[in-house]
């Protein structure tokens, strides 16, 4: 039975895509439409479900971009901030990929996780302290749209990623960052990841407890390999015991 039990947890930190917000599949669209365009006549189309949860799920988004080129035997300039999205760069497919993925939060909205919400209440209603964490620089926007910042203590982005220098998962700088806010070891803190670079982050990164959310169905054996402890289909499955309820918003 997966279980996160407040007798050796003291803090949980959320990926944000595919955990808490219903955001992944936008992510996943995203770049199928932007490398489908770029691969014509240069390869098979990307593949949404293989390609995406191989090569570009849960890394930031250049990062994405060079794996899954790479995974083609494809090599391209790296380019800059400055370059024209679209264009036949690194940083001219993440800029395109970045532009379609805001348009589309723009025209439809974000959506929490019910069960995701119903976890967090209880976790706070017991006490726990919760934080989010996202390479994106969208995060807190995306958050505070679906309505559940209030549900955190702290927030770690891309922005923070960028200011502080910090690598990318499955790097767990990332992860770690968030724990040194929250003021607590990692030991006594769980990380719940929906992607295999993240939950290789918070085992690298030395959590006491790594969950993985296996939406798809496909994942759970690569996920048990990368360091899961438990691995649920949805965060309905996950059950929290221990400490005493407390009054907390």
């Amino acid at each position: 039975m997966a279980v996160i039990d407040l007798a050796t947890v003291r803090a949980v930190i959320f990926d944000t895509d595919g955990v808490v917000t219903d955001t992944a599949r936008v992510h996943a669209a995203a770049w199928k439409h932007v490398f489908d365009v770029f691969l014509r006549c240069r390869s098979a189309p990307f593949d949404i479900r293989d390609d995406y949860l191989a090569y570009v799920d849960g890394r930031p988004r250049l990062d994405g971009v060079r794996t899954f080129l790479a995974s083609r035997g494809i090599s391209l300039p790296e380019g800059g901030p400055d370059d024209r999205p679209g264009e036949p760069t690194v940083h001219g497919l993440g800029l395109a990929k970045d532009a379609l993925f805001v348009e589309q939060i723009e025209r439809h909205g974000v959506a929490a996780f019910p069960s995701t919400v119903v976890l967090l209440h209880e976790l706070r209603r017991r006490g726990c302290r919760t934080a989010v964490v996202s390479a994106s620089r969208h995060c807190r926007a995306i958050v505070s749209s679906a309505g559940v910042l209030w549900l955190f203590d702290e927030l770690v982005d891309g922005d923070d990623s960028a200011r502080l220098g910090l690598p990318g998962k499955p790097d767990p700088a990332l992860f770690l960052e968030a724990a040194r806010r929250l003021g607590l070891p990692a030991g006594e803190m769980a990380v719940v990841e929906d992607a295999l670079p993240g939950i290789e982050a918070g085992q690298r990164g030395g959590f006491g407890l790594v969950v993985a959310v296996d939406r798809s169905g496909t994942q759970a054996a690569a996920m048990l390999r990368a360091g899961a402890r438990f691995v649920v289909t949805d965060l309905a499955e996950l059950s929290v015991s221990g400490r005493v309820p407390v009054s907390r918003p």
